[in-house]
């Protein structure tokens, strides 16, 4: 009897903190996605933040707190926005899935049970992490990139700055270091976090083509970079704080 209470009152409480969880990052999710965005003249797309809640959510708090916050959130972004209002109802859907991908997957794990093969894929995610960094930084968000900031988002950049390709692929670099150092020192299982947002991203980025491509009928190829870099620094932005996060919590 006193074991049954006990569990009833444990899943009372995760069902509260499930809801407060919803109810804070649903608003994170819209308001990251909205103050602060980057036009980017190569590809002539914008490039948001919002990535970065909707995988801290995911990563904190499982799969329905990041499929409610990120596609809820996300399409409250693009409802307030009317240059992107047509993208409300599939936003809903993508960052969703997104959210709920990578909530779903961090709480799995591949079933390797050597340590030696854990640090090696994590070395491996490492390295695709760095080149990818690399790669899409330089050779499409170098140069002149105007910056939006403010809600609502105003009609003219806040500012302007030039990023030198030297830029990413430094990024690239420190990104892989510290991936590997935390396979081989710490968390050898920690590329399976990168991995799960690997996946859950490029859900995101299928999910916007195939609407753009099908649906709007626009050139949506050229939006993949912008949504393959908005993944990217989502996970290089969110994966540190989770991890701060879930330390204090454990502690």
């Amino acid at each position: 009897m006193v074991q049954t209470l006990a569990v009833q009152r444990s899943i009372k409480a995760s069902r509260v903190l499930t809801i407060a969880a919803t109810a804070v990052f649903t608003p994170l999710v819209c308001i990251a996605t909205m103050i602060f965005s980057i036009y980017v003249p190569h590809t002539r797309g914008y490039f948001n933040v919002g990535e970065v809640m909707v995988y801290i959510s995911a990563l904190l708090f499982g799969p329905f707190v990041g499929a409610f916050a990120g596609g809820v959130g996300s399409a409250l972004a693009d409802a307030l926005n009317p240059q992107y209002i047509q993208y409300c109802p599939a936003t809903l859907v993508i960052k969703g899935c997104e959210g709920a991908i990578v909530g779903f997957l961090t709480r799995k794990a591949l079933k390797i049970r050597s340590k030696n093969q854990w640090v090696l894929f994590t070395l491996f995610m490492g390295i695709l992490l760095g080149f990818l960094l690399g790669f899409i930084g330089s050779k499409y968000y170098s140069g002149s990139v105007g910056i939006y900031l403010g809600l609502p988002p105003p009609e003219n950049p806040t500012s302007t700055i030039n990023i030198p390709t030297e830029f990413w692929y430094t990024l690239g670099g420190i990104a892989a270091f510290l991936v590997i150092l935390m396979g081989f020192a710490l968390e050898p299982e920690f590329g399976w976090v990168i991995m799960s947002i690997f996946i859950g991203g490029l859900v995101m980025v299928t999910g916007y083509f195939l609407y753009e491509q099908l649906i709007l009928g626009v050139l949506a190829i050229a939006e993949i970079p912008i949504n393959i870099g908005q993944m990217l620094i989502g996970l290089i932005v969110s994966v540190p704080v989770y991890r701060a996060v879930k330390r204090y919590l454990k502690a």
